[in-house]
């Protein structure tokens, strides 16, 4: 293995040279306390900055073993270090005269949720952080790149000790912020856990911050109302770290959040969907915790559906068979009666649901005007709520204000929220005697869902020109896949961008791996469970690659549905 001395002579060299000279720098250099490896340099892609892989034997980072000591410990710790890079790293971004910041340094920012990440690996032995290094290059007059040596110099040799000596190292790390950060992210699995031993599917921590102002990752505290329940509704569970936290459990069953959307009932629908992931301290929302299998449906309209059984909502139509239901423009009742079957055949067990984000006409049957219209062929969710939740054992979350009337007799539960405050209204609610939706026409949801789709191959096709993969974020909402842009406006649960970018990357690995193969959707996503899980989310890309966040497989199958490229090759029952 070559040496830091080596290295440093090296950029004295290729100073002045071509750009390609850069690729002297392939390999591995020991720098004393740890080694910079670079597999790849892609010189004929500008822009393209390449990964270098940091890794610091734990002998001299020294991180205390109880970090690390789980699974979910792991996995926070090193979410936490990949926060204390991206700090470090925009520490000593450099300032040119017009002010704009040169960071040579880049690590992908997380977000608010801590995520499986690939920009930190933590074991007994070493800890990796992949960082992508912007090599610095000066434009001769033809406009050719030439190596900017000193440049290099500062970053490899002052620049990055810095970020890795203040980000890895234990004698520099705030201890106690890494254990709050740390204990926090095992508090809220244990919540998750221990959600179905009390029949819950939700937790609402008491005196979380909910509001998201305007979306905002952190809102203006000083102006929102802590969460409150009443004593009558709350719950406490036991967590290795905090002891007893007290709160608002949601049973599982057919539950209705009443309230106005301004007035606190959004942001608290808002947080029990997003609390399949795990919050960073300082966000407000980090005793919210939901179960892992939770969706929220919402309508999408103009998108494709491709074979989906959407009878339950639809007894006939013109434009095809409703058991096997496709079309390139869905209004917005198709589209979200298909997120609906789409979300439940690929394991779902709780929907999440709120007037705000759904179509009026699959939402509810004015029961008051039903005998004026006839028959329909349109059956809503409220006329199949009961019966998912009696025969699938699925829970269903409804909130609203003026749509969700329907739901009140059938309810199992019914709260209001009024300025972030919670009651029991279960009993209130019941009294006032509404009518029941309509009865929908009966079928069988068991049968329904034992019904299998397989991909065509095929249609699932990353290539432009001659290029064999085009995978790109376009932002949060958007993948370029190929000449294909999967929009995701109406996926609300994707955490950040970095999710994003690796939703597109396991499109064209699971095409690679078991599309081929012939394997079924479910069957396919277990499979990727599989790997991810045992392998790792390193092992979906050819290249290493430090900014990718592992995102669920429910993101996963509404990216592939949404496809606009997308084809069924067969369904069976």
């Amino acid at each position: 293995m070559k040496d830091r001395k080596e290295f440093y002579n090296l950029l004295a060299e290729i100073d002045g040279k071509p750009f390609a000279e850069y690729e002297r720098l392939l390999g591995d250099f020991d720098f004393a306390r740890y080694v910079i490896k670079c597999a790849k340099i892609d010189i004929a892609r500008d822009g393209e900055n390449p990964v270098f892989n940091i890794r610091v034997p734990q002998s001299i980072a020294e991180l205390p073993g109880h970090l690390y000591d789980s699974p979910v410990r792991r996995t926070a710790l090193e979410d936490y270090i990949t926060r204390s890079l991206c700090s470090s790293a925009d520490h000593i971004a450099r300032f040119n005269e017009s002010g704009w910041a040169r960071r040579n340094i880049i690590i992908a920012e997380p977000g608010q949720k801590i995520l499986p990440r690939t920009s930190v690996i933590v074991t007994k032995e070493y800890i990796d952080a992949r960082i992508r290094i912007a090599l610095p290059y000066k434009v001769y007059a033809t406009g050719e790149r030439l190596v900017d040596g000193e440049m290099a110099r500062k970053v490899f040799f002052e620049d990055l000790p810095e970020v890795v000596s203040s980000s890895i190292f234990c004698c520099n790390l705030d201890l106690a912020e890494a254990e709050e950060f740390v204990n926090g992210m095992e508090d809220a699995d244990r919540i998750r856990q221990t959600l179905a031993t009390l029949g819950l599917v939700s937790f609402v921590g008491e005196g979380s911050l909910l509001a998201r102002e305007q979306d905002a990752d952190f809102p203006d505290y000083d102006h929102i109302s802590p969460f409150e329940v009443a004593d009558a509704a709350r719950t406490e569970i036991d967590v290795p770290n905090s002891g007893k936290i007290g709160g608002l459990g949601i049973p599982a069953g057919l539950t209705v959040i009443l309230g106005d959307a301004a007035n606190g009932r959004k942001d608290f629908m808002s947080a029990i969907a997003a609390g399949v992931f795990n919050h960073i301290p300082g966000d407000g929302r980090e005793t919210v915790v939901t179960v892992s299998d939770a969706v929220q449906i919402a309508a999408d309209r103009g998108r494709s559906v491709q074979e989906v059984n959407i009878s339950p909502f639809l007894s006939e139509t013109e434009s095809g068979n409703p058991a096997s239901y496709s079309t390139r423009s869905a209004d917005s009742f198709i589209s979200q009666a298909a997120a609906t079957i789409e979300a439940l055949e690929v394991g779902a067990r709780v929907l999440i649901v709120d007037e705000n984000t759904s179509s009026p006409a699959f939402l509810t049957t004015d029961a008051r005007v039903a005998g004026l219209l006839g028959a329909t062929p349109r059956a809503s969710l409220a006329q199949r709520a009961r019966q998912i939740v009696d025969e699938l054992g699925i829970s269903i979350i409804i909130g609203g204000e003026n749509l969700v009337a329907e739901y009140i007799p059938l309810a199992d539960t019914v709260l209001k929220v009024e300025d972030f405050q919670v009651t029991n209204i279960t009993e209130e609610a019941k009294a006032l005697n509404l009518a029941l939706p309509p009865e929908a026409a009966s079928v069988n949801l068991g049968t329904m869902l034992g019904r299998s789709r397989w991909i065509m191959p095929s249609s699932i096709d990353a290539a432009v020109g001659s290029k064999d993969v085009v995978i790109e974020a376009i932002d949060l909402s958007a993948i370029q896949f190929g000449r294909s842009v999967i929009e995701l406006d109406s996926v609300p649960q994707i955490a950040e961008e970095s999710q994003t970018l690796t939703l597109g990357l396991l499109l064209y690995y699971a095409k690679l791996r078991y599309m081929q193969e012939g394997y079924p959707l479910r069957e396919m996503l277990d499979m990727i469970d599989r790997d991810l899980s045992s392998e790792g989310l390193g092992t979906i890309s050819r290249d290493l690659r430090g900014d990718l966040a592992r995102p669920r497989r429910y993101e996963l199958a509404a990216a592939l549905n949404r496809l606009p490229t997308f084809r069924v090759s067969h369904a069976t029952e």
